[in-house]
Order: C-alpha cells, then sequence, then structure tokens
C-alpha cells in the first residue's frame, strides 16, 4: 500500500513495483495504462476519454467519473519528457505542477510522484489518500499486465 506525505504545498508519494522501469512509463505514456489507474479507488477513467501527446507543450486530457456519476475533465501541459525516466507536467488552471520519476531498483522499479504549488483545496488528507490509490491502482495494473504477459 503506498503512503502519501504532505508537506505544506507539496505532495509526495512513493512506490516500488516488480515491474521493469519501461512497463512503469508505458503505463504514463499510453492512454490504456492510463485509463486503467488514474482514478484509483475514487473514479474510474473511460478509456476512450484519454488523448496523450507526449512532448514538451503536449497535452494529457482525461476524462474522471466519480461513483455519483459526476464526470470531470482534467487536462495537463508536458512541461518535459525525459523517456522512460521522468515526466514533468503542468495543470494550467491552477497551476500544480507533477513530476513522475521512475528509476531502477534491482529487477523492479521504484516511482515517486512529488507534486508542487498544491492549491489551498487540495492541501487536505483526503488529496494524500487519492494519489496513494492512483499508485496502488497502478500496481495493481502493472501485476495484472506482468501476468498476462508469457
Amino acid at each position: 500500500m503506498t503512503r502519501a506525505e504532505m508537506h505544506g504545498d507539496e505532495l509526495i508519494a512513493r512506490r516500488g513495483f516488480a515491474a521493469p522501469p519501461e512497463r512503469v512509463w508505458a503505463a504514463f505514456a499510453e492512454p490504456a495504462g492510463v485509463a486503467a489507474f488514474w482514478g484509483g479507488s475514487h473514479a474510474t477513467v473511460p478509456a476512450g476519454s484519454v488523448t496523450i501527446d507526449l512532448r514538451p507543450g503536449g497535452e494529457l486530457s482525461l476524462d474522471t467519473r466519480a461513483p455519483d456519476g459526476a464526470t470531470r475533465r482534467l487536462r495537463f501541459v508536458y512541461v518535459s519528457v525525459t523517456v522512460p525516466h521522468e515526466l514533468v507536467f503542468d495543470e494550467p488552471v491552477t497551476g500544480l505542477r507533477t513530476t513522475v520519476t521512475i528509476r531502477p531498483a534491482g529487477t523492479g522499479t521504484d516511482l515517486t510522484v512529488h507534486q508542487r504549488r498544491l492549491p489551498p483545496e487540495l492541501r487536505t488528507a483526503q488529496a494524500a489518500d487519492g494519489l496513494a490509490s492512483i499508485l496502488d491502482a497502478l500496481g495493481a495494473y502493472l501485476s495484472d499486465d506482468l501476468r498476462e504477459r508469457p
């Protein structure tokens, strides 16, 4: 289970995965991967709603659907893309910056998600739990993916 730590206007979550770094990267770079984990335990992401233009200045867009059916469109702009090690993207409305760092660790991967400039409404335990649940969902997705591969 993932834990996320809040420090002022920053939120940091770390998690290790048995999957190799290239597979973790692919989960963030492919629409099917993003749709599989991005909602965590609090929302679903319709696969057809995810668009990825993986380059600086490109966008990641997706819809999240809450259990009550409410849908919210999320949009992020990539600041930097260093394949397969780091993604940096901003949420243009709030200015929230997210850095995803992927590092080899033995036969697996260490992942860090560092969010900066959190708006006041996201400086909550609920936001920390939400980020942790997203990384837990990523872990489940990668585990399922590894079982399905020969």
